[in-house]
Order: structure tokens, then sequence, then C-alpha cells
């Protein structure tokens, strides 16, 4: 990887992340657990990458989200917010991490030509840089229903009625890494060492990771030795707490990912771990800590299993094509005014984007739980994957 120079700024901020590691890897004993590592670099307050004031969507900053990449996204998933709307008679649309806002606002407007507009917009969003992008965003694109928009500092209170929308929201929880060795399941921590940070493997007693894995090799078969992945082990006590808080809603959450089977495949034996830096991909999370994004791949069958769990009905697992094809895709992009200019050219080229195989139409799925929902949801008409998790 080619690292750009870092400013100022940012080296200034790079030593105050590595200066708080390192303080609470001597609190930890001279160790800690990667997924605690990943969550202070990407969550301390004031400091990780998704709180700090720093620019991260866009074309200017690290990566680039289905949302920014095309208002049809936004749109179709609007006319699924509708349908779930329409059956719950009204409520309120909570979307958790908003980015820059660009999907609550397309999301908003397309809403309001459907006429069915949700009472309340809830944003769930940490980071006060990216709330008050959010607010701008809505301010230029829809001044009219800002007014609307209610920003939340934790999940809502019990009873909450509506959809519940997380687009790239998995991928950013901290996972722990596992790796099979002949002395058993090892979990990788977190040292320093000559001033940087450095993995190091111990044999587990997390009952948790040991239960997981043992889970996975359960429908995969026995894991080579040296092979190494990770698990989502805060996935289940956020679902099983979004669960306390729904009464009556759907859950649609968009990541990019693989059912179990595919996830632990033997040809995928170093994991998925992957971080972005200006649009840069590789895997050294110990690189640039607070400066870079740090996710992982989404295992849909434990999300599948932990909303169960929960207390949701799993009532949807298909491609990001499928569902917004499911969704009137094609449609709304036949009902767009093609004109002689460049927009129409870019709306296309947007959406083969989302949609192509080759892009992002098969590598990221969308999954939807569901409480109180009767109706099948019009996104996985087209096709449902679910018999594949």
């Amino acid at each position: 990887m080619n690292i750009p120079l870092l400013g100022s700024d940012e080296q200034a901020h790079l030593a105050e992340v590595e200066q708080h590691l390192a303080a609470e890897i001597l609190a930890g004993g001279g160790a800690v657990r990667f997924d605690r590592f990943m969550e202070l670099a990407l969550y301390a307050p004031g400091l990780g990458y998704y709180v700090a004031g720093s620019r991260k969507f866009g074309a200017a900053g690290d990566f680039v989200t289905a949302p920014e990449i095309s208002p049809y996204f936004s749109r179709c998933l609007a006319r699924q917010c509708a349908q779930v709307l329409d059956q719950v008679n009204g409520g309120n649309i909570l979307e958790v991490g908003a980015g820059t806002g660009i999907m609550a606002a397309d999301l908003l407007a397309e809403l309001e030509t459907e006429h069915r507009l949700p009472d309340h917009y809830c944003i769930l969003e940490l980071s006060p840089e990216l709330q008050q992008r959010q607010r701008q965003t809505l301010m230029q694109k829809v001044p009219h229903l800002a007014e609307r928009v209610r920003w939340l500092s934790s999940l809502p209170d019990p009873g909450f009625t509506g959809v519940v929308l997380g687009n790239e929201l998995l991928d950013a929880m901290p996972v722990t890494r596992f790796r099979i060795s002949d002395e058993g399941v090892q979990e990788q921590f977190v040292v320093l060492e000559e001033d940087r940070f450095q993995p190091q493997w111990r044999v587990t007693t997390n009952r948790l990771l040991l239960e997981a894995v043992e889970q996975i090799q359960q429908q995969t078969g026995p894991l080579a030795n040296g092979y190494q992945s990770e698990v989502n082990l805060r996935l289940d006590p956020w679902l099983q707490e979004l669960g306390r808080r729904v009464e009556q809603a759907a859950v649609i959450l968009i990541d990019y990912g693989y059912s179990r089977r595919e996830y632990y495949h033997p040809d995928r034996a170093c994991g998925t771990l992957i971080c972005h830096f200006r649009h840069q991909a590789h895997d050294d999370p110990f690189h640039l800590a607070g400066l870079q994004d740090i996710t992982a791949n989404v295992d849909f069958t434990a999300v599948a299993e932990a909303g169960v769990a929960a207390g949701f009905t799993l009532s949807g697992y298909t491609t990001q094509a499928n569902f917004l094809l499911g969704c009137g895709l094609d449609k709304l992009l036949a009902r767009s005014n093609p004109g002689p200019g460049e927009d129409y050219i870019s709306a296309v080229q947007g959406v083969k984007t989302l949609t192509l195989p080759s892009e992002m139409g098969e590598r990221f799925k969308v999954i939807a739980l569901t409480r109180g929902i009767e109706e099948g949801l019009m996104g996985f008409d087209l096709r449902d994957l679910r018999t594949r998790l």
C-alpha cells in the first residue's frame, strides 16, 4: 500500500490515538483483545475513526457508499419503507449510522412523492461531526422536511413502530479474531512492541468464542490448522437490545458478506478483515489507527440466527440487485427523463454500479427481520435466498 503523506493535523491525531491505545494496552496488563482494539480505533470518544472530525465518505474520503453512488438506492429503499409504513398505519423510520445524511434526504424526498412520510425520521448517530454534516445535507436537499428528523444517542424507547435501517452498519461492528491451532482455538490480542502495535495469538478461554467456532464447524466441517477468521460476538447483544425496543417493525440491514458456509470456506483462510484509507484497501488494522476504516464481512447466517433468537421473524434475504429490482428500480429508471444531457448517463452508470454482479449487485446482501408484519416485503419478491443461510 502506498500511503499518501499525512498532513500535520492527521499526524497529530494519529499520535493521540496511538497514545490512547497504548494506555489501554498498559492498563490491560500488556495486551487487549482485538475487538477492544478495533472498538477504540473506530469509536473512542473524540478520537475514533467514526467519531472524530475527518472526511470519510465520498470521493474526497476513504470509501463511497451506495446512497452516494446513486439516489435510486434510497428511492428503492423508500418504496420498501412505504409498504411497511402502510402495514403499521404510520410509524417512524430509524436509521442507525446515517453517514453524510444523503440516504435520509433522498429517502424522505421519495416518501413525500409517495405520500407515505413517517411521523419522524430518527437518526442514531454518535459522531457530532457527522450529525452536523447530516443536518447540512438535509437542509440543502429537503429543508421543508428537516423538522421531521430527530437525532438519538441510543436506541429508541420500547414500543418503536415502523422501519429500522442499517446500511453498511454491521461490517463496522468490532469483531473477535480467531485461529485454529494444534493447541486449540486461539484468540488474537494486540500488544505493543518497539512502539508498534502487533498481533499476539493466545489459546482462548473465551466461552462465547469457543461456542461460536464450534457452531461454525458444525456447519462447515473441521477448519484446518492455521485457519484464521473472525466472528462478531456483539451482534447477538445488539439485536437482543433492539428486540426489546421494537413493537411492530421491519429491520432492513444491507451490507457486504456471505452465508456462513461461504464465509468460512476453506479458500477464505485468512478471514475477511479489510481496512480503507483514501480509497486504498489493505489488511493491516494496526496501521493508521483512528485515521482508517476497519471492517469485516458479515456472516448473514449469524444475523438470521441472532434475529430469530431476539424474537424477530426472518422475512427475507437476497442480493442487493434483486432487492432493488424487487422494489421497482427498473420502473423508477424508466420513468426518469432520459433527455440528451449527462444526468441520464450518470444515472444509468450509478444503477449499473449498484446492480452488476461485478460491482455491488451480488457482493452486497439485504436481510429483513420483522415483528408484527404479516405481508411479504416487496424487496424479496424477485428472488428470496433464505434457504442458503
